[in-house]
């Protein structure tokens, strides 16, 4: 299948769009704010993406609370994390786009989701393709302002892998922070030099044991976030704009989140969780009206042969 082949399909209520080629089968769903539920790598026959078994795929609605209805597979967040009012609007957990129902066109080799979020006014549109040589996907976005007003948010890559122990996250970042004491198996012991804490490689991926990790990571030469798997013999990671997305969080569940066992890589716009307290620190971004953000993201998901790498 040496060129772009892109088939709807519905499952569960909900169409589903499979764009596919000889290296990877990626799954992309309008209707949950463009969510990518699966990637998968045919040389290898690995799903890289995690999915919580017990959760039934369905459409989320404005407002639900995120947690229990975290399904998995790729999502993003836009315009804020936590549930927050910001600039007199106040924005439900995880943001507006999770919720979202898209639209979709097809447009040769790609598939375009976009939509209007009501609350922040900011016009969203992600194209996906698929790089014909290498297992790579190529997201090309295109944010802008319709609001009227300046808009300051957080906007955050959010992929939930499969991990098993030995795993590896893989970032040139050199400094780090624990986001929640509570949500970390060190304690918080403030900024430490990436990735030794405590004596310990908080790279490393350990056995399901009833604990969790949960990281800001910065201080990076490059845009490159990834996880390596099947001791080190596969890669996913993603490649971006360090001026769009400066920081990276890792949250990591072994266990201690509702018994899931997965790990979220997050390149990020803004650190910390709050866009408020990040706008007072120059730490988040901000659009006027009518401004744009353009920028590419590309997934790589294979081998971790030198060949392959990205």
């Amino acid at each position: 299948m040496h060129e772009t082949r892109i088939t709807p399909r519905e499952e569960y209520g909900l169409e589903i769009i499979c764009i596919e080629n000889d290296h990877l089968r990626v799954d992309v769903i309008p209707a949950l704010g463009g969510k990518i539920s699966s990637v998968f790598n045919k040389a290898y026959h690995k799903e890289f993406l995690w999915y919580n078994a017990a959760l039934g795929l369905r459409e989320n609605h404005p407002g639900d609370d995120y947690d229990s209805n975290f399904w998995g597979g790729i999502d993003e967040l836009l315009p804020n994390d936590l549930p927050e009012e910001i600039d007199g609007t106040a924005y439900p957990d995880h943001g507006e786009l999770w919720t979202t129902r898209l639209a979709y066109e097809v447009v040769e080799n790609a598939v375009s989701v976009y939509g209007l979020l009501p609350l922040s006014g900011l016009q969203y549109r992600k194209t996906v393709s698929l790089e014909a040589g290498s297992p790579e996907i190529k997201l090309a976005y295109r944010l802008v302002n319709q609001s009227g007003e300046r808009r300051k948010f957080l906007w955050k890559l959010h992929a939930a892998l499969r991990i098993a122990r030995g795993d590896r996250l893989a970032t040139p970042a050199r400094q780090a922070k624990v986001v929640n004491a509570a949500a970390s198996r060190f304690g918080d012991p403030g900024t430490f030099s990436w990735p030794a804490i405590t004596g310990i490689d908080a790279s490393v991926v350990p056995e399901k044991n009833g604990t969790m990790d949960f990281f800001y990571l910065y201080d990076a030469p490059e845009g490159e976030m990834a996880l390596l798997t099947d001791e080190g013999n596969c890669r996913f990671a993603y490649r971006y704009d360090q001026q769009v997305f400066p920081y990276q969080w890792y949250f990591a569940s072994y266990g201690q989140f509702r018994d899931h066992y997965t790990a979220i890589l997050e390149p990020a716009s803004a650190m910390p969780v709050r866009v408020n307290e990040a706008a007072d620190l120059g730490q988040c971004s901000v659009l006027e009206p009518g401004g744009a953000i353009d920028t590419v993201v590309t997934i790589y998901a294979g081998g971790n042969g030198k060949h392959e790498r990205v």
